[in-house]
Parts: structure tokens; sequence; C-alpha cells
């Protein structure tokens, strides 16, 4: 509408313009003739082509101003001929008109300040077909965030922040949080404070990666979080380490937080110094779930045969024993106990044990009694303690335990 607007004023001014040099002060009196061709005249001057106007007024362009017939001449359907009804001033400048120039659309156009736009429908050359890029269009539903990354200003960052897209999109609406979250107003605070809590410009990359819901959450209940965990004497450096390794505590409320510390303080027995140790050096025993470590208990308890001191004892020298698989833990007792003839106080005071690979333990504790060697008790001489059995490489383990090289070592595995 705004278009058709323009151009209805530029026609216009272009009509003033043409009857200004047609006649000069030709309408100005007050004659009956004149003012009986007001009405006429303008259409008489229009420029227009027939593809502009839907009448045709091109029979009019040689006609002058004048030739206007009265009303009584049109009653009988006859016209008088332009001569006899134009005034004397008209009839003497009749020879000197001329026709009005044809304003074809092209003329106009280059005259407008507003130039048209091209039609959707507008034919194109090849050449110019061949010159359009296309923009990627955005997928409206996909199983992968690759997709959406060219489109996502937030996408874009975490990635170059480091964020394996690939591992969080196989986490549990993970994907979705993302692509609703603003990198500026949403992201950008959460960077911020877990900077502040001691996470490593280089950890927060793979940190996001394990935890990305942390972008979700409310920044004050994040501040609640840690504020609690220094009300209870962690201190800055081992709240860092905690985030760090366990990357999901700071999702867990103060209530949830403070049911976990209470359930490994009185479980085990411990006093609150060892029970804040306890987690500092496992603090994925805050985040995971409990039944496995009731479970590990009940097993250490019943099933292996150790005293609740002992338990206390094994667990707060060696916590991942209480994460560790229940048949894992059984079938090394089992080799320990009942075939090395480990008794229990042996491995109360040695429990890092229960973390190597049975396969290890066999290994040497054979190659040791094929040399007669394999000596546990520290009354004896000759004693080899666990902590050799297992914690040594095979280099040193053979040279300074075995008192044997490498080769024998390889030689004798072959044969098993």
């Amino acid at each position: 509408m705004a278009l058709w607007a323009r151009r209805a004023s530029r026609w216009c001014c272009l009509l003033k313009v043409a009857r200004a040099a047609e006649f000069p002060g030709r309408l100005r009196g007050g004659s009956s003739t004149a003012q009986a061709c007001r009405g006429f005249a303008p259409q008489a001057l229009l420029p227009f082509p027939s593809a502009v106007l839907p009448w045709r007024l091109q029979a009019y362009r040689s006609v002058s101003v004048g030739s206007c017939s009265s009303p009584d001449s049109a009653k009988d359907g006859s016209f008088p001929s332009p001569q006899s009804t134009l005034p004397s001033p008209v009839k003497q400048e009749q020879a000197k008109a001329e026709t009005l120039p044809d304003l074809n659309a092209e003329t106009l156009y280059e005259d407008w300040d507003d130039v048209p736009p091209s039609s959707a429908l507008e034919e194109i050359s090849e050449e110019e077909a061949v010159q359009i890029i296309a923009e990627p269009i955005l997928p409206l539903q996909s199983s992968t965030l690759r997709d959406y990354v060219d489109h996502s200003e937030t996408l874009s960052k975490l990635v170059h922040l480091g964020v394996d897209l690939s591992q969080v999109e196989k986490r549990q609406k993970a994907g979705q949080l993302l692509l609703t979250l603003d990198f500026e107003k949403d992201i950008r605070k959460i960077l911020l404070f877990l900077k502040d809590v001691g996470v490593e410009d280089n950890q927060l990359g793979p940190f996001l990666t394990k935890n990305p819901y942390i972008l979700g959450e409310d920044l004050a209940a994040l501040e609640t979080r840690v504020a609690y965990l220094k009300s209870k004497k962690f201190g800055e450096a081992e709240i860092a380490q905690m985030v760090s390794r366990a990357p999901y505590l700071l999702l867990f409320s103060v209530e949830r937080l403070d049911n976990r510390l209470g359930f490994f303080k009185n479980e085990l027995g411990l006093s609150v110094k060892k029970t804040k140790n306890l987690v500092i050096r496992l603090p994925r025993l805050l985040t995971g779930k409990l039944e496995p470590v009731k479970e590990n208990l009940q097993v250490c308890q019943i099933e292996l045969g150790f005293q609740r001191n002992e338990i206390q004892q094994i667990v707060f020298k060696t916590p991942k024993i209480l994460t560790t698989s229940k048949k894992r833990l059984k079938q090394t007792f089992d080799y320990l106990h009942n075939i090395m003839g480990i008794p229990h106080h042996m491995l109360t005071r040695f429990p890092q044990v229960f973390n190597s690979k049975l396969l290890r333990i066999k290994e040497r504790h054979m190659f040791l009694k094929f040399l007669g060697r394999a000596q546990y008790d520290p009354a004896q001489p000759s004693y080899i303690s666990l902590d050799q059995l297992v914690s040594l490489p095979d280099e040193v383990f053979c040279t300074e335990i075995a008192k044997a090289s490498i080769k024998d070592f390889e030689k004798f595995l072959k044969t098993l």
C-alpha cells in the first residue's frame, strides 16, 4: 500500500508540471468554458500507458485541453469539431500545442527513490543461480547436537571451551537443556562460579562434559551448597578437589549432603575428622548410590569375617573398597586368605591389596612360590609384604623381591 501511495503522489506531481508547462495561466480566468473543461483536462493529460491504467487514455494524448464539448452537444451523441468550440486564444495557441511525452514505467522507476523489489518469480540466468548460496536448513529434529552447532552461539562457545558434545548428548535431556540456554545470560555466571570454587580453566570442558546439568542450576543454590561445605570445616582447596573429582557434587541439596556425611559417620563409627578425610579422598561417596556401599559393608562383616574395627581401618585406608564390585571383593579375599594364607589382621594392615587386579596377584604369587620365596609372615625370614607384592613395577619386583630377571618372569608366565 505504501508503494502505490508513493506512485500516486509522483503522478500528481508530474501532472501539475505538465499542466503548468502546456498552459501557463490558461485556466486562471473564470470563463465558463475553462471551468467546464477543468473536470476533463486531467484525464486528457495523464501520460500513462494502458499497461498502468485499466482504461485506455492513449487516444487522448494528442487532444488539447480546450477540446471539450458542452453538455448539450453530448445529448444527441454528436461531438462538434475542436476548432468550433475552442475560444480564440486557445485556437491561436493550438498550433503550438505538442503531444505530451510518453512517460513509460521505466522512466518513472528511474525517478523514484524506492526501486520496487524484485519478485520471487523473476527469471534469473544460470550464472546468477550458481552464485546463490543457500543457508543450511535448521533441522526440526535430530539425534545429534552437531547439526545445531553452526546455528547456536551457546553450543559453539561450549565446543571452544572443550566440551565434548558427543558425550553430552548421551546424557538424558542434556542436549535439550543446552539448546534452551543463552551463553551470556545463563552460562557465563556458572563458569565464573566454578572458577571461583577452584575448577581450573583446562578442567571446565571435561567438567561440563560429565555434568552439563549444572548449567541449568540456580546460582544462589550452588553458592548455598558451597557455603555448607565451608561450614563443615572443608577448606577451599579441599572443596575444589572434591568438586573437580565429583562433578555431580554441587547438584545435591544441602539436606542430601548432610545426610550422606551423617551416614558414613554413623555406619562406620568414624569421627568427624576421619569422615571428612574419607570423603575428601573419595568424594563420589557423597554422590553415588548408597545401596552398593551397604552391601559391601555387610559382605566384609558377614561373609569375609572382618570385625567392625577392622572394617573401619580398611575403609579409612582404602575408601574405594566401598564402591568396588561385590563379586570381585569376594574373589580377591578368597585367593588371598584361602590360597595364599594371609590372615585377617594382615589384610587389615595392607587393605590396598583389594584394589589390585586378581590376575596380577596370582602371577606374582605363583612365581614366588616357584622360586621358593612366597613368604608373607613378618615373623619369618625373607618376609615379603603385601604392599611390595602388588605395588612395585615388574622390573623392580623381579630384581628386588624375586631375586630374578625380568626374562625369567616372562618365561615363567608363558608356562601358565
